[in-house]
């Protein structure tokens, strides 16, 4: 039996059947729409995460889109590093939603010298103006280093002020009260209409810092100088002398006193003199000390043939019973009124006046042992009363 045309017997593949086309269409739609509907889902998860804020910073502001969750991620993402004297609103650690305005301004330093009284500071304005505002700093009528327009660079700024201020003077008998932004009080003074010459000066130092409610006097000063011859007072030097009676002292050397030359200065102030200031002084003649020798020797007990006669009797009648007693001729001296010859004849030294009493007596017991009573002609007797 013979084979149809075209058909093989035994392993032949067996021909597909055509699929219809609509169901050939449907296989190519569905992988398109699965495409389609994953970008369409991933398109608005994108949308949902991006967020239109404004950022203002150091005043300059501008909008921008950014995927950040929070203030901390937007300052991360735009760079800006900020520290503890810097305003960051809304405060760092804040959530950020599309819309919100995020301000961030930096802190400067300012070298604030304020009527006299140097501080550091921190603003953050930009601005000298702004700064003394911020700083709550009345710059009404105040003196500025720098204008209030001045711009603050984020590396800070020295600035000093001197707010004005009321001081009252009393000068000439008068009382002025003036406003004033003056560093020192003898700027205040031009400022008041006031002349400081020669050597007037306040009772303040003129180079200190005025304060406000201050009350300050002007001393008017008028002086010169005055030159006076002073005494410089001698040295007594004192000597121990075996020769001499114990209790006796002897002038050697008479002192003479020095002369010294001194300056002073004069000063009245407001009327008022003052108490004289010595500025120099020179010797014009050294002093000449004093020397005086002092008995050391001791008196002997008595003198044989005299000790019984009555010696207070004849000194009472001599002088008057006094050992230091001199004539009116200056030649006669002490108890017995020796003369110096027969003082120094009998062992004494000096003069008698200058001895003790005991030894006055001592040496007179010796003048009678010698003369018995010759040398007090008129007195003599009264050793035998």
């Amino acid at each position: 039996m013979s084979t149809p045309q075209g058909h093989r017997s035994g392993g032949g593949a067996r021909r597909r059947k055509a699929a219809p086309p609509a169901v050939e269409g449907l296989r190519r739609i569905v992988p398109q729409a699965l495409v389609v509907a994953f970008l369409a889902g991933g398109t608005s998860a994108f949308v949902a995460s991006d967020k239109a804020v404004r950022l203002s910073v150091d005043g300059v502001p501008r909008t921008l889109h950014t995927f950040a969750d929070g203030i901390d991620d937007l300052l991360a993402d735009e760079g800006l590093a900020v520290g503890e004297h810097d305003i960051v609103a809304p405060a760092p650690g804040s959530g950020l939603v599309s819309g919100d305005e995020v301000v961030v301004r930096y802190g400067r330093p300012v070298a604030l010298t304020l009527d006299g009284q140097r501080r550091q500071v921190w603003t953050t304005a930009r601005t000298v103006d702004g700064a003394l505002r911020q700083l709550g700093v009345r710059a009404e009528g105040a003196y500025l280093s720098v204008s209030r327009g001045a711009p603050i660079s984020r590396h800070g700024l020295a600035l000093d002020v001197r707010t004005e201020r009321s001081v009252t003077f009393l000068a000439d008998g008068r009382e002025r009260t003036v406003r004033t932004n003056a560093a020192t009080v003898r700027e205040a003074v031009d400022d008041a209409g006031l002349t400081l010459s020669g050597q007037d000066t306040t009772s303040v130092p003129p180079d200190s810092f005025p304060r406000d409610g201050q009350t300050i006097t002007v001393l008017r000063i008028s002086g010169g100088e005055e030159i006076r011859e002073e005494p410089v007072p001698y040295a007594v030097e004192r000597t121990r002398d075996p020769e001499l009676f114990a209790g006796t002292e002897l002038v050697e050397q008479r002192g003479v006193p020095g002369v010294r030359r001194v300056t002073y200065a004069l000063r009245t102030v407001n009327g008022v003199r003052q108490r004289p200031r010595r500025i120099a002084e020179e010797t014009v003649r050294e002093p000449v000390p004093q020397r005086i020798r002092i008995g050391t020797r001791p008196l002997p007990g008595s003198v044989a043939g005299a000790d019984g006669l009555d010696w207070g009797a004849l000194a009472a009648c001599e002088s008057g019973g006094r050992p230091t007693a001199v004539d009116a001729s200056g030649t006669y001296g002490g108890l017995y009124q020796f003369d110096p010859g027969t003082w120094r004849a009998l062992g004494g030294s000096g003069v008698a006046q200058e001895a003790t009493a005991a030894e006055q007596t001592f040496r007179a017991k010796k003048l009678y042992v010698r003369r018995g009573a010759s040398p007090w002609p008129h007195c003599g007797r009264r050793l035998y009363e």
